[in-house]
């Protein structure tokens, strides 16, 4: 083994250590990020604290859970902090099971929705025309698909969905947005030298693929995960909402569906605010995450914030 090889091992394992500190360098003099990341952080809180107060007392179970004494809708007290809905169940207890559903519905849709785009996104720009032109068009059918309206038109047909179900389906009708620009990213890498010298080298396609474009494509990918996010967490909210929600599972939308079905929309507002207030700063924190990786991954934007 040649001296060359043994010094450049140390750098190779390294890189993507060095690569990590110079972003998050840039992340925290982002105003946006330090504030999204603040706003995840609690939401992430929110989520891990929903398996305390069932441990406490049963009666705290968000969906099963009913105060003895109380039977209708209440207000905040020491019992209760944010009062109870119609069947004297604790809207705290709720809310903060709505954080875990909230998370669990938007990052699973949204890693389904990328893992898929990018895949897709790298072999469209690598395989060729034939290869590109099909997954592309497959991309076009399902980008002019309205996904919101295509899961009521199936809830409407089996009833009420299951969570996962509707999990799935988010992320198959969000990916060909990421693909699309994967896909041009990866048309723009194939023909760089060091493509090139793998392919000289009698790298496969896969390899060069998986090991070569992969890694300059996934920091993009990372940036669009945060983004779908938000539209997962919307999606899901709104089926809620609208009744076709899993009724196994306490969810924002669910509590808003509940106080508009009870009559309680303009009577409760303890009731009616905090999930949507929730349902909005959880989206606007990725979304400021989003923006926040925008400008560590792009010098540009990052140079016009500098000078703005």
């Amino acid at each position: 083994m040649s001296e060359e090889s043994i010094d450049k091992k140390p750098l190779q394992k390294f890189r993507w250590i060095s690569r990590f500190h110079a972003g998050w360098a840039v992340f925290k003099q982002s105003l946006l990020g330090k504030i999204g990341l603040t706003l995840l952080t609690f939401f992430a809180l929110m989520a891990l604290c929903s398996f305390i107060p069932p441990l406490v007392n049963p009666m705290y179970q968000p969906m099963a859970g009913v105060d003895p004494e109380i039977s209708t809708v209440t207000g905040p007290s020491m019992r209760h902090w944010l009062g109870t809905d119609f069947m004297g169940r604790d809207l705290l207890s709720q809310l903060l099971a709505g954080a875990r559903i909230a998370f669990m519905v938007g990052v699973s849709a949204a890693f389904m929705s990328v893992f898929l785009g990018t895949t897709v996104g790298m072999i469209a720009g690598y395989m060729g025309k034939f290869v590109d032109t099909f997954l592309m068009r497959l991309a076009d059918i399902v980008m002019v698909m309205p996904a919101l309206v295509v899961l009521l038109m199936l809830a409407a047909l089996f009833g009420q969905l299951n969570i996962w179900f509707i999990v799935f389906f988010i992320a198959l009708f969000r990916w060909p947005g990421v693909s699309r620009v994967i896909r041009a990213q990866t048309l723009s890498l194939k023909h760089r030298p060091f493509i090139e010298a793998a392919r000289v080298a009698g790298a496969s396609h896969l390899r060069i693929i998986f090991r070569h474009i992969m890694p300059n494509v996934l920091p993009l990918s990372f940036l669009y995960m945060t983004f779908q996010v938000t539209s997962a967490i919307i999606i899901e909210a709104a089926l809620a909402f609208l009744g076709f929600g899993d009724p196994r599972t306490v969810s924002w939308g669910m509590m808003l569906q509940w106080v508009w079905k009870t009559g309680n929309m303009f009577k409760a507002p303890y009731w009616l605010l905090p999930p949507g207030i929730c349902i909005s700063l959880i989206t606007l924190s990725f979304y400021m995450l989003g923006r926040a990786m925008d400008e560590v991954l792009d010098p540009r934007l990052r140079k016009e914030w500098e000078t703005g």
